[in-house]
């Protein structure tokens, strides 16, 4: 039972943050492939991110937050 818990809340930040990535992008009037190239990986990696199919490496987590000028729990928060 505690398992399950732990899945489902980390399953709700990768959504918020998906969500969150999606907002950042628009907001900011960019396309996922400019996203992709400024923080060093592919354009086809970055969509997965936003399409929940992909999870960030810790590395490119970081990467992102300081794009998007936030910090990394800002991005998991929203």
């Amino acid at each position: 039972m505690e398992n399950e818990v732990g899945r489902k809340n980390v399953a709700e930040k990768l959504e918020k943050m998906r969500k969150e990535l999606v907002l950042l992008r628009k907001s900011a009037n960019l396309t996922q492939k400019e996203i992709a190239l400024a923080i060093g990986i592919t354009p086809q990696s970055y969509q997965a991110y936003e399409a929940g199919l992909a999870v960030p490496t810790l590395q490119n987590f970081i990467r992102l937050a300081e794009f998007f000028d936030i910090t990394p729990n800002e991005l998991l928060d929203y």
